[in-house]
């Protein structure tokens, strides 16, 4: 299995290689690289895909997880670009994915050709949100995820009566309650950079679901307004969309980086 020792971490990848353009996705919170098979099905025969999981998730977890935040996050990605050889690549990030993906456009910024930010927001959530998800997670932990809480999980991702969720349950199951807690931590403690992201100047493409219960719409059009040039495509579906309605999610992501000219 390729693992790259970098930044301190054991950070589990997988690349399609090739000569093309170098696209990594980084996923989103409680999943992990394979999130993108679609995306990988679509566009690797033009360009070098690159999955990883992130700290706590898929075959990167460990036993233990120190405190760490969405910048320890952005470095361990700017890391493994420089493990890989890549001086610079367009980075798609879905969430929890697109919070490091901000993060390394703006304290790595010649690494980044262009990013696709899915599902996401450069802000923070109130208070009443984030009591709402502590309370989620404690009774996960304390239940080790029972039915009800793994629904409520389930749609909160994906959105009610995706055939796919039944699998992520399982592996939900799975996770450790030192990894569950420490990304929780991290997702509630992150800094609000609605006033850097204007510093990005790189094309930028956002993408959003239009039945999205983690996160309003609204968030996704400010970030369109405070990135320079920046394009907002909302798509029937629900937070990870990339997922759950993948065609027209696809069809977006290529023809940006088409009409930006980052297919070679």
């Amino acid at each position: 299995m390729p693992y790259a020792n970098v930044n301190g971490q054991r950070l589990y990848y997988e690349d399609t290689g090739g000569s093309g353009p170098a696209i990594v996705f980084s996923h989103g919170l409680l999943l992990d690289g394979t999130m993108f098979s679609a995306q990988l099905a679509a566009l690797r025969d033009r360009y070098r895909c690159i999955v990883w999981d992130e700290r706590g998730h898929g075959k990167t977890a460990t036993d233990t997880l120190p405190s760490f935040s969405y910048y320890d996050s952005a470095n361990d990605l700017a890391a493994l670009l420089s493990f890989l050889d890549i001086d610079s690549a367009i980075l798609v990030g879905v969430s929890q994915g697109a919070f490091l993906g901000m993060r390394c456009a703006l304290t790595h910024p010649e690494r980044v050709r262009a990013l696709v930010l899915i599902a996401t927001q450069a802000g923070v959530d109130d208070q009443t949100t984030l009591a709402g998800y502590r309370a989620l997670f404690d009774a996960w932990i304390v239940g080790k995820l029972p039915e009800q809480i793994a629904t409520t999980v389930e749609h909160i991702i994906f959105g009610p009566g995706w055939p796919g969720a039944s699998a992520w349950k399982e592996r939900w199951r799975g996770m450790s309650a030192a990894n569950l807690s420490a990304c929780f931590d991290t997702l509630v403690r992150r800094d609000d950079i609605s006033d850097k992201i204007s510093s990005i100047h790189v094309p930028t493409l956002i993408i959003h679901g239009d039945a999205d219960a983690a996160i309003p719409v609204a968030r996704a059009q400010a970030m369109k307004e405070a990135i320079r040039g920046a394009e907002l495509i909302v798509i029937a579906g629900a937070h990870s969309v990339n997922m759950t309605n993948p065609g027209p999610v696809n069809a977006a992501i290529n023809d940006f980086l088409e009409r930006h000219h980052l297919v070679s």
